[in-house]
């Protein structure tokens, strides 16, 4: 809990607007309690008013703070509608189809979001992670200078010889299933700059691979060894202050032993707090072995490379106290977008 509670800090410092498309879920609803009565910031829970007003009242839950919107009877539906329907021209989308998705709440909160009536979004308790991401991908444009959209989780571990003191931050573990060089070296320098914004320390990537500098041969590594020079070349542009290697093993990036034994001059290996993923398959599998075998606090998914940012809080979360962790972290990143 030692990164929460420093998010916990800055959040109270400056609070921010979280909305929650899920708002007749319990476990949000409790969720959004505790945000307010932590001074975090201001929820804003969506759905019915009197199907929600009933819910909190059945688990004597004070709705106080809280702000509801019910986006049938919002002021902002016709509006929403419009501009969902102009993004969506070019495919076709007519305004009574945009009006019908615009009542969806993943799609009235993603509009929110564009339209800087809230800092952050968390949803995906009790839907899938596409029908949260998708309204997300239509709706939201792409950060200034980026062109890729993805996704990171932050893993905090008990043991502190790992990452930042037991933070590592681990992408794209739910976006690009086979991502290009270029779309490689996007997510190490925008996941590294989520880990300075968080954290305020240097980032040191690694870019990871089964192969440390040239053991083995493949041309899945070649990839990796170009992503690392073109994130160089790139953080080095936009004078993003943070350290890149690859390619390396997972251990070579992690353990100190191995990596003074492989590369003693490397500024990453050993000493990495951000772990970048050649593609999907491996981010996937290695940020749950590491959640649920390590039983490491998992703060994800988060979107990035957009310019308004938004939390997928995957279905397994089985307490309020996991969507808080989720919530707590969300509005601090929400509000750097």
């Amino acid at each position: 809990m030692r990164f929460i509670g420093n998010i916990i800090e800055k959040l109270q410092r400056h609070p921010k607007r979280i909305v929650f498309p899920e708002g007749l879920e319990p476990r949000v609803l409790q969720a959004a309690r505790q945000f307010y009565s932590l001074r975090l910031g201001a929820p804003i829970l969506l759905g019915d008013r009197t199907k929600i007003k009933q819910l909190a009242e059945e688990l004597n839950i004070s709705l106080e703070g809280i702000r509801i919107i019910n986006p049938a009877e919002s002021e902002d539906l016709d509006n929403f509608a419009r501009r969902f329907a102009a993004l969506r021209r070019g495919k076709g989308l007519q305004l009574p189809e945009a009006r019908e998705a615009i009542l969806q709440p993943n799609y009235f909160g993603s509009m929110m979001l564009a339209m800087h009536q809230a800092d952050g979004l968390v949803s995906g308790t009790s839907a899938t992670t596409g029908s949260v991401l998708r309204p997300l991908f239509q709706i939201i444009k792409m950060a200034p200078h980026g062109t890729t959209a993805s996704s990171c989780q932050v893993m905090e571990v008990e043991d502190s010889q790992f990452g930042e003191h037991g933070v590592l931050f681990m992408a794209d573990c739910g976006v690009i299933p086979e991502p290009t060089t270029e779309q490689l070296a996007e997510i190490a320098i925008s996941t590294a700059q989520l880990a300075r914004q968080l954290l305020n320390i240097r980032p040191r990537v690694a870019l990871l691979s089964f192969s440390t500098k040239g053991s083995a041969t493949h041309p899945t590594i070649g990839r990796v060894q170009a992503a690392t020079a073109l994130a160089r070349q790139k953080a080095e542009a936009k004078n993003i202050e943070a350290d890149f290697d690859g390619e390396l093993q997972v251990d070579a990036a992690l353990v100190p032993e191995i990596a003074a034994r492989k590369l003693p001059e490397s500024k990453v290996a050993g000493l990495a707090n951000v772990l970048v993923f050649p593609e999907l398959n491996s981010g996937n599998i290695a940020s749950k072995l590491v959640r649920h075998m390590a039983r490491a606090n998992a703060y994800g998914q988060n979107k990035d490379g957009n310019q308004r940012e938004s939390r997928v809080s995957a279905q397994q979360a089985q307490r309020e106290a996991k969507i808080l962790k989720k919530t707590v972290h969300n509005g601090l990143w929400g509000g750097f977008a």
